[in-house]
């Protein structure tokens, strides 16, 4: 048997073929509100007879009828009492939707998940968190602490929209902005024969018992890249920690040595009386941080302001700050 093709409210194309308009629905809505359609033509800025039209194509379109007009008034009939609700629903859907709209067309607007590595966030954040209360007092910043791997999968995925992380990444697909250069510095324990010496040669680290993070922070393999650069061979680490506060504290305790990045030195040297820092001739040591974002990012041009801003506000801190890429 043939299947039916009828025209009625079925769900086949023909019954999809007329559908109301906003137009239709924001008259509807005004007659709805007034119950006199000169009242809600001036309400909308449309013309009674237009309103009048606009209103009965909704009729037609939908299906049912909607108003009961005497010669007097204009009353809802009991499906345009129902309906009435609902086009005010999606008008102001519809409302919500221009606005949010508007709102990704305006700079710095609306949710930005930014990603930053352990090492980073508790030096940079408190500058990072003031330009965007200062700056940007619309943007919804959302920060998630992470190590790299975990932050390069979520920028990909599409959960993070921009990384505070140190480079290069050699990651294709992805855009670094740099911000800074920072040198590293030895940390020891009190009474080291190195504390306090500036012009170290990176050839004493051949020698020395150097502590790391755990696998999985990039501060670890950046230390061992230092590390094979001066010489020292590759060997199993002797003690590791999860974070550098312990890091630290296993260095005051006399465990070993370790290198920190300039911008975490005052703040976890300072909570123990025990550590002790040293200095490398130049050039010393050193880390890139940057902000990083996907290639062809829809916000790459708000980012690449905000890598700007950023710089301008971090000249208080003990780092070379960097010129935007070309």
């Amino acid at each position: 048997m043939a299947a039916k093709t009828g025209t009625g409210r079925g769900t086949g194309v023909a019954g999809r073929a007329k559908q109301p308009s906003i137009a239709q629905l924001r008259a509807f809505a005004a007659v709805a509100e007034h119950l006199h359609f000169r009242d809600a033509a001036a309400a909308i800025g449309m013309s009674q007879p237009a309103l009048s039209g606009a209103v009965s194509a909704l009729e037609e379109a939908l299906g049912v009828r909607l108003l009961e007009r005497t010669t007097r008034k204009v009353l809802l009939s009991p499906a345009g009492e129902r309906l009435a609700v609902r086009a005010k629903d999606v008008l102001d859907a519809v409302g919500e939707l221009l606005e949010e709209a508007a709102a990704v067309r305006a700079p710095f607007t609306g949710t930005l998940r930014l990603g930053v590595i352990p090492t980073v966030a508790p030096y940079l954040l408190p500058a990072v968190l003031r330009l965007t209360h200062d700056a940007y007092p619309e943007l919804d910043l959302q920060v998630h602490e992470e190590q790299t791997a975990s932050l390069l999968d979520g920028l990909a995925a599409g959960r993070l929209d921009l990384l505070l992380i140190a480079v290069p990444l050699g990651v294709p697909g992805v855009t670094e902005l740099p911000l800074f250069d920072e040198d590293f510095v030895l940390v020891a324990p009190r009474g080291h024969a190195l504390g306090g010496r500036e012009g170290i040669s990176r050839d004493v680290l051949r020698e020395l018992d150097l502590l790391l993070l755990d696998e999985g922070h990039c501060l670890r393999d950046q230390a061992l890249d230092v590390c094979r650069d001066a010489g020292r061979e590759e060997g199993p680490v002797s003690m590791t920690a999860a974070g550098l506060p312990t890091l630290v504290q296993l260095v005051a305790g006399g465990l070993g040595v370790t290198l920190l990045p300039r911008t975490a030195v005052d703040v976890e040297t300072a909570r123990d009386g025990r550590l002790v820092t040293g200095r490398f001739a130049a050039p010393a040591p050193s880390r890139r941080v940057a902000l990083a974002m996907r290639a062809g990012a829809a916000r790459s041009a708000e980012y690449a302001a905000l890598a700007a801003a950023l710089r301008s506000s971090l000249t208080a801190l003990p780092v070379r700050l960097l010129d935007a890429p070309a």
